[in-house]
């Protein structure tokens, strides 16, 4: 794992994330953290091919998976199925805690037959974005229990295999409940679409961009693209290019000693007031107070000397 990204999220030019796994030769990522209102990491949309499970163990937040608020509570675990658009978001002042499990289905694939039989039914089924495990029942509490028993064995690939196959079995489980396994289908060509632009302003974002070309760059209509985005991250595609933009900020502000004017040229911004106006309304500081915070967290976190007496 790398730590200097611990707990935040990295794309790659797809929009798709780069998961931070625990050990590079195992793609598994397990960690107890926590989200307050105007973070970097809440609010980014984001898919990859691994699941993503969330289980709150403090307070209340909400996910948004492909444009639809998803509500947990204390207790609650909602699985995120592959590929699908979400991110996670506060609902309140007070934020949240919760335990992250983030693995690439292709870890319990041990024979074409499960994979055919018990994987694919689940990833490729467009019908199953998501699954809310709430309310306190004999499921929900038995998958609140695997994903606390998560957090000791983390480094530990063999353990989180027998730990992700038991929950794999309630995540099928409570699917055949609710009546979504059946034959595959072909995916959404509207999500496809709204992936298309985000590869676009990924890769474009760091001159001007106008909605004409965003939505030229997946040829639909300037009304279509509008839609698509308010339905897959509930804001316009300007805004999210902005917030885009912020973000690449936020990364050179953590990661650099670049100046401010470096640092708004690099991430499309046409001067340092306008890069510091937008950057303060979407993290609600401005961003050397931001640098300043960080490189004081950064420096508590870092481990201290030990001397022998």
């Amino acid at each position: 794992m790398n730590r200097d990204i611990m707990g935040l999220i990295i794309k790659r030019e797809d929009g798709s994330e780069i998961v931070n796994y625990d050990d590079p030769q195992f793609p598994s990522y397990i960690f107890e953290g926590w989200v307050k209102p105007n973070v970097t990491w809440e609010r980014v949309p984001h898919f990859h091919e691994d699941i993503e499970m969330c289980t709150v163990t403090k307070g209340k937040m909400a996910y948004s998976v492909n444009g639809k608020t998803v509500m947990l509570h204390e207790g609650d675990t909602i699985f995120i199925n592959s590929n699908q658009i979400h991110y996670s978001m506060c609902i309140d002042d007070v934020g949240a805690r919760y335990i992250i499990f983030i693995a690439h289905p292709g870890i319990l694939n041990a024979s074409v037959a499960v994979e055919m039989q018990a994987i694919r039914p689940i990833t490729d089924n467009k019908d199953l974005p998501y699954l809310r495990f709430r309310d306190i029942d004999e499921m929900t509490e038995a998958v609140y229990q695997l994903m606390y028993s998560l957090l000791p064995i983390r480094h530990c690939a063999f353990e989180v295999t027998k730990q992700f196959y038991q929950i794999w079995d309630l995540v099928m489980k409570r699917s055949e409940i609710i009546g979504v396994l059946g034959p595959e289908e072909a995916p959404d060509a509207r999500m496809q679409t709204f992936k298309n632009m985000m590869h676009y302003i990924s890769n474009n974002y760091q001159r001007t961009l106008t909605l004409e070309e965003i939505a030229g760059s997946a040829n639909i209509s300037k009304s279509l693209c509008n839609l698509l985005f308010k339905q897959y991250v509930g804001e316009s595609p300007i805004n999210y290019l902005m917030h885009f933009r912020a973000r690449k900020v936020a990364e050179y502000l953590r990661s650099s000693n670049l100046s401010m004017s470096e640092i708004a040229n690099l991430s499309g911004f046409s001067g340092v007031s306008y890069m510091s106006e937008t950057f303060k309304k979407c993290f609600e500081c401005t961003p050397r107070e931001y640098r300043k915070d960080w490189r004081e967290m950064a420096k508590a976190e870092a481990p201290q000397p030990q001397f022998e007496g």
